[in-house]
């Protein structure tokens, strides 16, 4: 049997767009093929064919009508694709018999006709493209071996190389005859003195994207790596990489970002084999998948690493399994065992295994977090755990996802170091000053319906239990919004108000968590208005027959004063954090006294407030944050000296590295991602962008961007300002 080196066919193809060094790049579909055999071990060159491919648009570009003198009216006649395809192997094949040969390989002026066009329109398709098309020589790369000084690659053209060895180009009316011959005539030259020149090298395409487990000490080349943008959501690693098929992606080279709580976010970071492939990558800036288009930009491979490095020995013997499918599963009840798991999955989807390929993931002190990863040996067990997707276990109903090697590293990462909301530290001692808000929470009162009442608490919750028992749904509570009610003594009621985003989502949460079970108790919850969330606040009552009024005359919602004092280092409770004030408050800084320099600090003491002849109801501060996607966290334990230390001049935001630019006249529905694409081109990242809100957790129209240097800030100031964002002009300012 003959070598692959030993007969060549030159193939060549336009679009129905661009052509050329841009080929592939506008999405468009092959309109035109060309080949000719070349047999290396005689040099002779076989039959010149040239066929057209009917397209399912015939919208032909005006630069590809010049370039190919093709009509819409001469594609309508041809036929489609996938019988172009056959007819070319078939025609080949008997060539080769004729000829004595048996296999061949490709030949292609570069690699854009194989890699950015047929593989991705046959994709697209659902086409089985023969296996020749996965082996291919490049031209071009062959040249620069034989003739290094010619020029670097990228560089090379046809007609440059043609020059460069003095050989006259063939003249030829019709566009692609004229390039196979130009091609023909320079690989013969190339066989002959003084090159003598063997084609041995071959470019492949994967068949398949390998998944496989990645580490944070692996070196990632930084021209390797892009981040797409505007993914589904429900995309797997496998859809990624028929996205960016032909492109060779490096094994587990494909991470799925999560946001802030652990749920992907429609962004993905992709390692590809080498540059020359991250290069052809960027070029399928907003090409589609489905209906949707996806936006691809440079990425670095620390980018890479901080998503989908791991450290953890259990991750990397769960990972070891080669050409395993993952699915995620979400929503599991706390006390579920492997044994629950695989009695769910049931005999059509058997875990590899057995309970070795499950992986409960857990916080750090050991309690589960409802999530686990769950392997199979194959598409078909794979398939069958996913139709059991929001079937019940327990009293739960369970979510199964697609998953890869990189969003087990990351969803481990994320909740062994930090847990994903954060909680209140342990309340101090009784008698014991604390800390509190310099300016106390705002709350608007109105008879708008946008809050929930929760009633039934056990009284050992915390505020991390409310947290874990409204689940999903934690998402739409307003900034500072969960508000815990005490008795007179100090201790909890039983009681807790909410505020919602909405009505609606007030009405929604009350429908869906009424009466349901936290600590072996079950909690009621109603819909009920600020004004009514701010009766009980202030002591008075809710009951059947209305609202019952606190016994107190003075309008307020929380502990009516507070004490200042100066700060000093034994009034600080070793184990207290600084509760952070609302997102664009503006605390009052009290004075230090004139012979004291250090500044002082609000206080109020529970013995203080109990002796004020006020017996309604304890306002307990809400956390520092709700949780959001916006990823604010509570100051750790022992920042309060760092604090006080910051007071004479507060800080709205922690400090950053980098130059600050204020957005002034947001849409009020505009969200991070509008921002970064309305910053198209800095490359910066989601945690770049801060969003403002006002007293009422709404929206204020602003957002600070923090970019990498000042001298970045400025540009961007200068280019973008008074640009448009949904039709509203942006007007930006460099903060000092």
């Amino acid at each position: 049997m003959a070598s692959h080196s030993d007969t060549l066919v030159v193939f060549f193809g336009a679009t129905a767009g661009a052509n050329g060094g841009k080929l592939g790049s506008d999405e468009r579909e092959l309109i035109l093929l060309v080949w000719q055999i070349v047999d290396l071990h005689e040099n002779k060159v076989g039959k010149l064919q040239r066929t057209l491919v009917q397209p399912d648009s015939a919208d032909l570009s005006e630069q590809c009508k010049e370039e190919t003198g093709l009509t819409a009216e001469e594609l309508c006649k041809a036929e489609p694709l996938e019988s172009i395809l056959q007819k070319f192997h078939q025609s080949v094949s008997a060539e080769l018999k004729s000829l004595g040969r048996s296999s061949y390989t490709l030949c292609v002026d570069g690699p854009l006709l194989i890699r950015q066009v047929l593989h991705p329109e046959a994709s697209k398709k659902n086409l089985v493209l023969p296996e020749c098309f996965y082996t291919f020589v490049d031209l071009k790369k062959e040249f620069h071996k034989c003739c290094p000084n010619a020029g670097p690659v990228k560089d090379l053209t046809l007609t440059s190389m043609l020059d460069y060895v003095c050989i006259p180009a063939a003249v030829e009316q019709e566009a692609g005859l004229r390039e196979v011959k130009n091609t023909v005539l320079l690989i013969l030259h190339l066989l002959v003195e003084p090159y003598n020149h063997k084609f041995s090298t071959f470019e492949t395409v994967n068949y398949k994207f390998e998944s496989g487990a990645c580490s944070k000490t692996e070196a990632v080349d930084i021209e390797t790596v892009i981040r797409a943008r505007g993914l589904p959501w429900q995309s797997s690693d496998q859809d990624i990489a028929r996205f960016f098929k032909g492109l060779n992606i490096a094994k587990g080279g494909v991470a799925l970002c999560l946001n802030a709580q652990g749920r992907r976010n429609g962004e993905a970071l992709v390692r590809f084999i080498n540059s020359e492939h991250r290069d052809m990558a960027l070029d399928r800036h907003k090409h589609h998948m489905g209906n949707r288009y996806i936006e691809v930009y440079k990425a670095t491979g620390e980018e890479f690493l901080k998503i989908a490095g791991g450290t953890s020995n259990e991750v990397a013997q769960f990972l070891s399994k080669e050409n395993q499918v993952i699915i995620r599963m979400r929503g599991l009840p706390f006390t579920a065992t492997p044994q629950d798991v695989l009695g769910f999955l049931g005999p059509d989807s058997p875990v590899t295994d057995g309970t070795e390929g499950l992986l409960f993931v857990k916080y750090p002190d050991g309690r589960p977090t409802g999530d686990a990863f769950v392997l199979f040996a194959c598409e078909e067990y794979a398939q069958n755990a996913l139709k059991k997707h929001k079937q019940i276990l327990g009293k739960r109903y369970i979510e199964l996802f697609r998953s890869t090697a990189a969003e087990v590293q990351q969803v481990l990462n994320r909740y062994m170091s930090t847990p994903l909301i954060s909680t209140l530290p342990p309340p101090p001692p009784p008698m014991v000053s604390v800390p509190v808000l310099a300016t106390p929470p705002f709350i608007t009162t109105g008879s708008m319906r946008d809050c929930i009442r929760l009633r039934g608490l056990p009284y050992t919750a915390a505020i991390e239990d409310i947290l874990e028992f409204m689940g999903e749904h934690t998402i739409d509570i307003k900034p500072h919004g969960v508000h815990m009610v005490l008795n007179q003594q100090g201790r909890p009621s039983g009681d807790a108000f909410i505020q919602m985003k909405s009505a609606d989502r007030a009405f929604m949460v009350a429908q869906k968590c009424h009466k349901k079970m936290m600590k072996d108790r079950y909690v009621e919850v109603f819909q009920c208005s600020t004004e009514e969330m701010s009766f009980v606040l202030m002591g008075g009552t809710l009951n059947r027959s209305g609202l019952s009024p606190p016994p107190c005359k003075l309008p307020c919602l929380s502990p009516p004063t507070y004490a200042a004092f100066p700060a000093t280092p034994a009034m600080l409770p070793t184990e207290a954090a600084l509760y952070q004030p609302p997102l664009l408050a503006t605390p009052r800084t009290p004075q230090a006294p004139a012979h004291n320099p250090a500044p002082a600090l609000a206080y109020y003491s529970p013995q203080l407030y109990m002796n004020m002849n006020m017996s309604y109801t304890t306002y307990y501060p809400s956390p520092p944050v709700s949780p959001s996607t916006m990823s604010y966290f509570a100051a750790p334990p022992g920042s309060v000296a760092a604090a006080v230390a910051a007071q004479q001049a507060p800080a709205i935001l922690p400090p950053q590295p980098g130059a600050l630019v204020r957005m002034q006249g947001l849409p009020y529905n505009a969200g991070v991602k509008d921002i970064l694409s309305f910053f198209q081109g800095y490359q910066l990242q989601a945690d770049s962008v801060l969003m403002l809100y006002n007293w009422s957790g709404q929206r204020s129209g602003e957002a600070l961007v923090t970019f990498p240097s000042e001298k970045a800030a400025r540009q961007a100031v200068a280019e973008c300002s008074n640009l448009p964002l949904s039709s509203h002009p942006i007007r930006l300012v460099c903060c000092e």
